[in-house]
């Protein structure tokens, strides 16, 4: 398989990093959380409603009380 020079350069920034905090879980989420809570730039995303578009007429129900059937002459 061919190398992909991207992946290898986060291969290699990801065991600098666990290679700072000496491979400690908690120690290197810390960082990341606190490195996270500095910036700025993060976007802020709310849930969106979603609009439905109504396109077709309302279903209409067939063969209930209210519904009057059309007689044979008048089909």
């Amino acid at each position: 398989m061919k190398k992909d020079p991207i992946v290898e350069e986060i291969h290699k920034l990801r065991t600098e990093h666990a290679r700072r905090f000496n491979y400690d879980l908690d120690a290197m989420f810390e960082d990341l959380r606190r490195k996270q809570a500095r910036r700025k730039n993060v976007a802020d995303l709310k849930p969106v409603k979603p609009v439905v578009l109504c396109v077709a007429e309302p279903q209409t129900t067939y063969g209930t009380t209210g519904t009057r059937r059309m007689s044979k002459a008048s089909r």
